[in-house]
């Protein structure tokens, strides 16, 4: 599809978006025939219009969204990581490479991930050097299931029982089903683990350590919020979010949107019942002379006694009573 039938999609898009079945049918006309690449999606915008709807009340729409957006991302990092492997291949000219890329449990696509050169090595502080589009370009193929054992990932880092059994959670949670090579998760894991450490020393203040473990790692695993994995693994959360934010910000869209919906009910019904007011030019404010007033009747005294009138100045709120 070219830039011109895009851009008219997107316009189509804006302008039907309070109705769900016009915005799915584009929707998914796009993500059938949009061919993902960096010219396109900056020319066109597509995916800024397209990730408005991520939020979307209706779960088929914020589904569809959410794959059509990991998928161009998969595209642009597939395309991002031909270009590198050619640049490389250019650089080096032959004399050398980075390794097999054998494991003994799987294979990296990606001839960097065991190699010396490695784009993702492991620095002394537990970072990956390198850039995290470096580590979304990254693969690697497993033929069994994916953990720290399988993997051959020695998680034993700092020789601290709770430290090191906190790094292996994570990195059995990161790695299933995920096709990021260890060193890159293994990285993250680390990263992790160290600012929940700094947040809440684990030898002082053990209780909050394991609080702020449990909370994440429920969240990683859980099936409704798959999405967090992918972006931990991506970088596009960050170590320091994950130690230091409100728990309320790791729960998915959906639970989001009904704890939103909760408050607004409890505001809702907290206000309790109003009292309907009236605005009439029948009364003067005696203040500023205004004839602007609202105003409501109660019966304050016996029932034979007439009502007693609150009046409230628009202008200068200015308040008066009188039978």
């Amino acid at each position: 599809m070219e830039a011109k039938e895009v851009i008219e999609l997107v316009k189509d898009l804006e302008k039907g978006k309070n109705d769900d079945s016009h915005v799915l049918k584009i929707l998914q006309t796009l993500d059938k025939e949009v061919v993902a690449t960096e010219k396109l999606l900056r020319e066109t915008k597509v995916g800024v219009e397209v990730n408005k709807f991520k939020k979307s009340s209706n779960v088929e729409i914020s589904k569809l969204v959410r794959k059509m957006i990991n998928s161009w991302k998969d595209a642009i990092n597939r395309s991002k990581k031909i270009k590198l492997q050619q640049a490389q291949a250019n650089n080096t000219n032959g004399s050398g490479g980075s390794g097999s890329g054998a494991h003994n449990s799987g294979s990296t696509v990606d001839s960097n991930v065991s190699g010396g050169s490695g784009a993702s090595d492991v620095s002394p502080d537990g970072n990956v050097s390198g850039s995290s589009d470096t580590r979304k370009q990254m693969k690697y193929v497993s033929t069994v299931p994916r953990n720290a054992k399988n993997d051959g990932v020695d998680t034993n880092i700092y020789n601290h029982k709770l430290r090191d059994m906190v790094i292996k959670a994570f990195y059995d949670a990161l790695a299933k089903g995920s096709e990021h090579p260890p060193k890159s998760i293994l990285a993250t894991c680390k990263s992790i683990e160290e600012e929940m450490n700094k947040a809440y020393d684990c030898d002082s203040n053990e209780k909050s350590y394991k609080e702020r473990y449990r909370v994440i790692y429920s969240n990683i695993i859980s099936k409704n919020h798959q999405d967090l994995k992918h972006k931990i693994n991506n970088g596009d959360i960050t170590a320091v979010f994950l130690a230091n934010c409100d728990t309320k910000e790791l729960a998915p869209e959906h639970l989001k949107q009904k704890m939103e919906e909760i408050t607004r009910q409890n505001l809702f019904n907290a206000q309790g019942a109003t009292i309907e007011r009236s605005v009439t030019d029948r009364f003067t404010c005696g203040k500023c002379k205004e004839k602007k007033v609202s105003y409501y009747q109660l019966q304050t005294r016996s029932a034979d006694e007439p009502l007693t009138t609150f009046c409230t100045c628009e202008a200068c709120g200015n308040r008066w009573k009188f039978s």
